[in-house]
């Protein structure tokens, strides 16, 4: 629900209706460790100077 969100706010945030659209990012990544195998994603926008992002 909150992932439905999150996009949701990332869509409206990016159609640019007040400025220069945000333009939305994302990254996922999968890494080896002495504890094991782990994952990361974030998800973010930026807008020239401005950036935003979210660590999942």
């Amino acid at each position: 629900m909150r992932l439905a969100a999150l996009v949701t706010l990332l869509a409206l945030a990016a159609c640019g209706a007040d400025g220069p659209p945000m333009r939305p990012n994302g990254s996922v990544g999968v890494g080896v460790g002495t504890g094991g195998v782990f994952m990361d994603a974030g998800v973010g926008l930026s807008n020239g100077s401005v950036s935003v992002g979210l660590g999942l």
